[in-house]
């Protein structure tokens, strides 16, 4: 089976900002944005389309002509708890160091590891690969991409956040 994920384009927040499963606006640029993906899928069909029920993603399927896409869960970027919506340089928590020393498994407080969302992800596609499907799309966010990665081998943990897509960007792995 062949996933090709596609990450949300450019979001409206602060520079800095932890945002991960916060419904956050997209920028004035959406369209002109959102218009090049597009015109890269065009022509290409999907058995399934899914899509993480933020905003962000599921305004971006629409756009490409996904209103239908499912929406699944498991496939939100992380959750910061109670970093969300705050500047990382202005987070005290005493925990966030400890986070950025070991981001794959230290859990932001109140929310979870990198590893927790692997293990979504890992389901998601587990699940995925049961289904009768050829061909997929997923509209998702950057660390979703990553584990995809992760996922189907193509890089290795300590590899993780150097692998970072830029927004519009497309991945597609074979299951």
């Amino acid at each position: 089976m062949k996933v090709t994920f596609i990450r949300h384009t450019a979001v409206d927040v602060p520079r800095g900002t932890c945002y991960g499963q916060s419904d956050v606006p997209l920028r004035d640029t959406f369209e002109e944005e959102a218009k090049i993906v597009r015109e890269r899928l065009k022509g290409r069909s999907f058995d399934k389309v899914y899509t993480s029920p933020l905003t962000r993603c599921v305004r971006l399927a629409e756009y490409c002509g996904y209103a239908d896409a499912e929406r699944d869960r498991r496939i939100m970027e992380l959750n910061f708890g109670d970093w969300e919506m705050q500047l990382f340089e202005e987070i005290k928590d005493p925990n966030l160091q400890a986070w950025y020393d070991d981001y794959l498994h230290v859990r932001a407080t109140n929310g979870e590891s990198f590893h927790d969302q692997l293990k979504r992800v890992s389901d998601f596609l587990d699940e995925l690969r049961c289904k009768p499907y050829g061909n997929v799309a997923v509209f998702a966010h950057g660390g979703v991409l990553i584990c995809a990665e992760l996922y189907s081998g193509r890089i290795k943990e300590e590899e993780a956040f150097d692998a970072l897509l830029p927004y519009g960007s497309e991945l597609t792995v074979e299951l």
